[in-house]
């Protein structure tokens, strides 16, 4: 899928993972606006500053990103895609940079963990430095002419702030993809292979999970994934977010909703939209 000119906000600074979903997703003649925050995403999208907005809902290694499935609930936005990348770190410094010369790395705690082993090896006795995003760093190790730190980043964000790649593919697990959503402000009719996200909450009465969940074993539809989230204001109660293969404008799947909605006392369709790879 390729949009000319489309606008597409993400969270963290050019080059991160989510810019390259985004391309990965929309295409190269994409117009990436970074955001500081993931609601800064959600706030260009509503906005119209941007047309799409791309966000992480779940990485193979680290689990689901909470705080975006709560952004779901709270914003009127419709999810209108999504797409899966395959997440690689690398080392990046400074041209003239060597490894000997690294006295500490910066990257998300997050990159850093999924590289822990590998440093263990490589730099066993680098200081390891938190920093707020992955490109960030690198951007930060160009800004600031840091001659004796290195970043963990992806390819691109070396591209982008001219920078070298001093060890390729750093990960500890390469079974490491991360899972991105496409927001939009209107819904979109999936042409093929389809999957829906929906909300829901209930009574906390016996048996309410098991029937909600059975409108779906009754009709062969598959659940990819099942996430809970604390509903707010009422104590050990839960928000159910439920993605299923299909899409609402299929008669079974239509059915299905129709009758959760006899049995949840909150019920929003997230979005319906192309099936990614």
């Amino acid at each position: 899928m390729s949009e000319k000119g489309l606008v597409v906000a993400f969270q963290g600074e050019r080059g991160a993972y989510s810019e390259a979903a985004a391309v990965a997703h929309f295409g190269e003649a994409v117009q990436p606006l970074p955001c500081p925050s993931f609601e800064a995403v959600f706030e260009a999208v509503t906005s119209g500053d941007a047309g799409r907005g791309i966000i992480p809902v779940e990485n193979s290694l680290a689990g689901s990103i909470h705080r975006n499935y709560d952004l779901l609930l709270r914003y009127d936005l419709t999810i209108v895609g999504e797409v899966q990348i395959r997440i690689a770190h690398h080392l990046i410094a400074l041209p003239g940079v060597d490894l000997d010369d690294v006295a500490r790395i910066y990257s998300h705690p997050q990159a850093l963990a999924q590289c822990e082993r590998s440093l263990d090896e490589l730099l066993p006795n680098v200081e390891r430095v938190a920093t707020y995003d992955t490109a960030g760093s690198v951007k930060m190790l160009r800004d600031g002419d840091i001659r004796d730190g290195a970043a963990i980043a992806s390819r691109r964000a070396a591209d982008i702030y001219g920078m070298t790649v001093l060890r390729d593919g750093l990960e500890d697990n390469p079974e490491n993809y991360t899972r991105f959503l496409a927001l939009g402000r209107e819904p979109v009719v999936p042409d093929g292979g389809a999957k829906t996200s929906i909300v829901f909450s209930m009574d906390n009465v016996p048996g309410a999970l098991f029937k909600s969940l059975a409108v779906f074993a009754l009709r062969d539809i598959d659940l990819t994934k099942i996430e809970s989230r604390p509903l707010q204001g009422k104590r050990w109660q839960y928000f159910f977010y439920i993605d299923f293969a299909g899409s609402i404008h299929e008669t079974h799947c239509r059915n299905a909703l129709n009758h959760l909605q006899e049995i949840t006392t909150f019920f929003r369709v997230l979005g319906s939209y192309p099936r990614g790879v």
